[in-house]
Formats: C-alpha cells, sequence, structure tokens
C-alpha cells in the first residue's frame, strides 16, 4: 500500500487508518512509518510542478537592489511594535532601520530616506523591492519616490521572485537574538535591534560573501579575505596531518612490541 499508485495522495498517517478502515492493516501510524523508513519503501510522488528557484535576484554591485520589508515584534504584554529596515541586495548590508509603535508609511519614508542619504545622483535609480503591503504602496510613498533616485517593485507582482532575502534576515534575528531575551519595554527592543544590526554589519561573515562582513563587501574593502581563509584552512589541514602522523595509538604500539627483531628484518 505504501508503494502503491493508487494510495500516493495519502499521507502516511491516514494511510494507516485507512487500511484498518478496508480491514487490510491494523498497526498505528507510528509503526507504518518505522517500517516505511526500516525497510526503505519508497512512495511514487515525483514532483511534476515546476519546483520553486533555490536562487533568488541577485545584485552585481552595491545600491544596485535593496530590499524593504517590516515584521511585527510584540512585547510581554503582547504591545506590537514594527521594525522596518533596508537592506541592500549585494552586500546583505543592513543600510537603516527603524522601531516604530504604529504601522505608517511615513516610516517607511523615513527609512528609505536614511539609506539614500549617500547615495550618488549620477547613478541609476536603484530597485527597491517590496510587498504590496499599504506601508509601502500608497500616495506618500508615490510622492517621496517622485523626488529620489529610486524605483519601487513589488516583488511577486511586478516580478516573479519574492522578498525572502529581508524575510530571512528577519527570521535569523528573531530566533537567534531577540527571542533570547526578554522584550519587556520599546527601549529593550531598541537597544537589543541596535546591537544586532551592528554587529550583522560588522563582526558577522557571511557565507555568500565568502568570508566577508556586509560592511566590507558595500565599501569594497576586505576582498583578500577569502584567499587569506583558504590558506589558513589549508595550513590547519596540513598541521593536523602533521600532527595525527606522530601520534600512535596502544594496538599498534602493542603490535610492535610483540614482533621480534628477525620478523622486522624480513
Amino acid at each position: 500500500m505504501v508503494t502503491s499508485n493508487e494510495y500516493r495522495h495519502m499521507p502516511t498517517s491516514t494511510l494507516a487508518v485507512y487500511a484498518q478502515r478496508v480491514g487490510r492493516v491494523f498497526a498505528s501510524a507510528s509503526t507504518w512509518v518505522r517500517l516505511v523508513r526500516t525497510h526503505g519503501w519508497r512512495r511514487p510522488r515525483a514532483r511534476v510542478y515546476p519546483a520553486k528557484p533555490k536562487l533568488g535576484i541577485r545584485a552585481k554591485e552595491p545600491n544596485e537592489i535593496w530590499h524593504l520589508d517590516v515584521t511585527v515584534l510584540r512585547l510581554l504584554d503582547r504591545t506590537r511594535l514594527y521594525l522596518h529596515a533596508v537592506v541592500d541586495n549585494y552586500s546583505r548590508r543592513i543600510l537603516s532601520w527603524q522601531l516604530a509603535e504604529k504601522l505608517s508609511p511615513v516610516t517607511t519614508c523615513e527609512v528609505l530616506a536614511k539609506a539614500a542619504e549617500n547615495l550618488k545622483s549620477e547613478k541609476a535609480p536603484v530597485s527597491v523591492l517590496t510587498d504590496g503591503g499599504g506601508e509601502n504602496v500608497n500616495d506618500t510613498v508615490d510622492e517621496f519616490l517622485s523626488g529620489v533616485s529610486l524605483k519601487r517593485v513589488v516583488v511577486q507582482v511586478e516580478i516573479a521572485e519574492s522578498n525572502s532575502l529581508v524575510e530571512a534576515f528577519w527570521r535569523i534575528l528573531r530566533h537567534q537574538w531577540l527571542h533570547l531575551n526578554t522584550l519587556d519595554t520599546v527601549a529593550a527592543v531598541r537597544r537589543l535591534v541596535s546591537f544586532y544590526v551592528q554587529q550583522h554589519n560588522e563582526a558577522m561573515p557571511h557565507s555568500a560573501l565568502n568570508g566577508r562582513t556586509p560592511d566590507e563587501a558595500y565599501f569594497g574593502k576586505g576582498e583578500d579575505v577569502p584567499v587569506k581563509l583558504a590558506a589558513a584552512r589549508e595550513a590547519a589541514q596540513a598541521r593536523r596531518l602533521a600532527e595525527n602522523r606522530t601520534v600512535t595509538c596502544k594496538t599498534c604500539t602493542m603490535t610492535a612490541e610483540a614482533t621480534s627483531p628477525v620478523e622486522n628484518a624480513a
């Protein structure tokens, strides 16, 4: 029944109960799962529908593509706070952020204005990827964008890609930092976010940047970091190999002592 095309639309737990109802197999769902795992029964569930792309949109240089998003944080008393942020696609650097007690398009404009402070006027407009939320798509934001070198792009509407890059940052920020602390006041949340953004930009190397920090990638520094890391890994591997070769185990020592000089000569 597990490997039959006839039942491939049923989850294993459902199939376990169905088998009991039709009088074929009387076993718990956990027993089914254990037997499937033990015997390696592969269900005929090959996906035909096109898979989602694993690699999202990528910029070739800083300030080419930005991601703008807002996430909701809750204090211990269930008060809602709204954290806005702008992330550079190329470097993963947090260009600006702001914590607000109300969801407002004014905050969206303020966080974009801060991120755009160091933009060069001669550059092509920066594509700002946003979702279709009311805080991003409204007359206030439209009026602000008309006076700066920014172009809003609504994800999954105007382009097929999503805003997953900034959403991944929200997930890491929450589970790796904020949820490990007491979120009792607005000041506490602001202090925690400020610390994490500073660490994210300046101290935490990123695998997508080959070991560089977002600040280094954004400002064009640390280009030799990947080469230095590769050389350090090779040197460490050589040291481990040399150390391992100098160590003899107890079995080898006892075997060598038990072997006679004549046998060694032979």
